[in-house]
């Protein structure tokens, strides 16, 4: 049996503008997914996904066919559907890739709740390009898009900074990763907080390349913030930072920020991650606030080093 293993994700800097070559601080996750293959000898893969109570939340069979690569043997849904999109660019991408006469039993296994939007599909896009011997990169981009940061973090157990580099419209982009020190004195005050309002990435992506202006004097502030972030001493001074890179990105995306909306009261700073309004928040604050997110009906708040993985 091989078993594949990719971290999850979270973008502390450079949402939405990370797409234009904003300098973006990103961090891998405690949390991530697992992928197991064990052969069989019949011309099929048996599927099996489960989540973090080892509950199974997908179930399904795929023949493999020369031509056709695969086709579902039992029902016909979205996820099937997905996964068979995944494994015939993988097979574009590595045409000896699933090109046996046997199958395999694969299964994947969440080590975080699937609604948490810490990295489902890039965990698995990255441990399918592991099985496949393939570029995740490259991957990414034939199924899911975006920027890639995500499969960075699924490939780093460190912090690190992320950079697309345009090149050539025959070249496309280069990716420029690198890692970085970041472990701040102050991480005690930092909280991740889950919104439970999942947004479509897809979605907030859109918004943004409607309403995008001014991209160079955006892009030069938001790298400026993130280097001084990474390097930041106080929590003050980081307060202050994230409260800039709020605002930029609400004047950019027409949105309002999730603190002036939801959390005028509270007495730290708050900043999305991601697509605005979505998964999780990072939240300041001297003292422990999930008292106070719980009374809002935010019930999960997870500390820093709970959160981010420790190399």
């Amino acid at each position: 049996m091989q078993t594949f293993y990719s971290n999850g994700k979270l973008l502390i800097t450079g949402e939405y503008v990370v797409l234009d070559g904003a300098l973006s601080l990103a961090v891998p996750t405690r949390f991530g997914q697992s992928l197991s293959i064990e052969p069989i000898s019949e011309p099929k893969l048996i599927w099996k996904s489960f989540d973090a109570n080892e509950n199974c939340w997908f179930d399904n069979s795929f023949e493999l066919e020369a031509s056709e690569i695969l086709k579902q043997a039992q029902h016909d849904d979205a996820i099937s559907k997905r996964i068979v999109q995944i494994l015939k660019a993988a097979k574009i991408l590595n045409p000896d890739f699933l090109n046996s006469k046997s199958g395999f039993k694969v299964s994947t296994h969440l080590t975080f709740p699937k609604n948490w939007g810490l990295g489902t599909s890039s965990t698995l896009i990255n441990n399918i390009s592991q099985w496949a011997h393939i570029n995740a990169f490259k991957l990414l981009e034939k199924t899911f898009g975006g920027s890639g940061y995500d499969i960075a973090c699924a490939q780093n157990n460190t912090p690190i900074t992320y950079q697309l580099q345009p090149l050539n419209r025959t070249q496309g982009d280069t990716k420029e990763i690198n890692s970085v020190h970041f472990n701040p004195s102050f991480k005690d005050c930092l909280y991740f907080v889950y919104l439970n309002r999942k947004q479509n990435s897809r979605d907030g992506i859109a918004t943004y390349n409607a309403n995008k202006h001014h991209l160079e004097s955006v892009i030069s502030n938001i790298n400026t913030i993130t280097s001084l972030i990474i390097d930041c001493q106080s929590l003050e001074d980081f307060e202050t930072l994230i409260n800039k890179h709020e605002q930029i990105i609400s004047d950019i995306t027409k949105q309002a920020t999730l603190k002036s909306v939801f959390f005028k009261d509270f007495k730290g700073s708050i900043k999305s991650l991601g697509a605005w309004g979505g998964d999780f928040v990072l939240a300041t604050s001297k003292e422990d606030p999930t008292a106070y997110f719980k009374e809002k009906g935010f019930d999960v708040v997870i500390p820093y080093d709970d959160m981010v993985l420790k190399n």
